[in-house]
């Protein structure tokens, strides 16, 4: 298997467990500057919001050689309306059929939305040339655990390991090592945080 770059939703991918818990301000990440935003305050307003745009810059770096900041591809997704920024500052998004469009346009992918979608039907799939960004809950970071809720985070599955039908993804908000990169998952466990939902994408290359 080709090797996949990882890139995490946050610049100091060490400091992650902080970043989540409130420990630490996003602002005062040391490498904000990295993502793309003017300041550590916009960092800081986005960065918890753009796991989706995590998984875009995997994949472009992945399959075009490209990579693109995650606060750049989150202005540009945000012209389609992948975004939406309330009067009050919340963040709506990522919104599906937008951010499709976005990517079809922009980098040529051809992407589709799949919803009640079992993550059977997309082990399946994984070495005929495609790979999805599935909908499973952030808590996937402990599959130990059992998660309040499904969806609401966002991971780019890449692979299979069909001896232990297993699929292979990476974390943009993992908080090792081992939870970011190369992360193995067994399709029940994995069920339990999936939404039945993600945006399968169709790659050249067969994994």
């Amino acid at each position: 298997m080709t090797t996949v770059p990882y890139f995490a939703q946050f610049e100091s991918r060490d400091r992650i467990l902080d970043l989540i818990s409130g420990k630490l301000d996003p602002a005062q990440d040391p490498k904000w500057h990295l993502s793309g935003a003017v300041d550590p305050e916009e960092y800081s307003h986005w960065s918890s919001h753009i796991c989706g745009m995590a998984c875009l810059k995997m994949h472009l770096a992945r399959s075009q050689n490209r990579v693109i900041p995650t606060i750049d591809l989150m202005r540009q997704c945000r012209e389609y309306g992948g975004y939406v920024e309330g009067e009050d500052g919340s963040i709506k998004g990522l919104i599906y059929r937008p951010f499709i469009s976005f990517i079809q346009e922009r980098f040529g992918l051809t992407a589709e939305l799949r919803e009640h979608t079992p993550i059977e039907e997309i082990y399946d799939l994984l070495d005929q040339g495609y790979v999805y960004i599935a909908s499973v809950h952030p808590s996937i970071r402990k599959p130990e655990g059992t998660p309040p809720k499904q969806g609401g985070h966002l991971v780019y599955v890449f692979g299979k390991n069909s001896e232990r039908r297993e699929l292979i993804f990476h974390n943009p908000s993992g908080h090792t090592p081992a939870t970011q990169e190369q992360v193995h998952l067994d399709l029940e466990t994995f069920s339990r945080f999936y939404a039945k939902r993600g945006i399968l994408i169709k790659t050249s290359e067969r994994l």
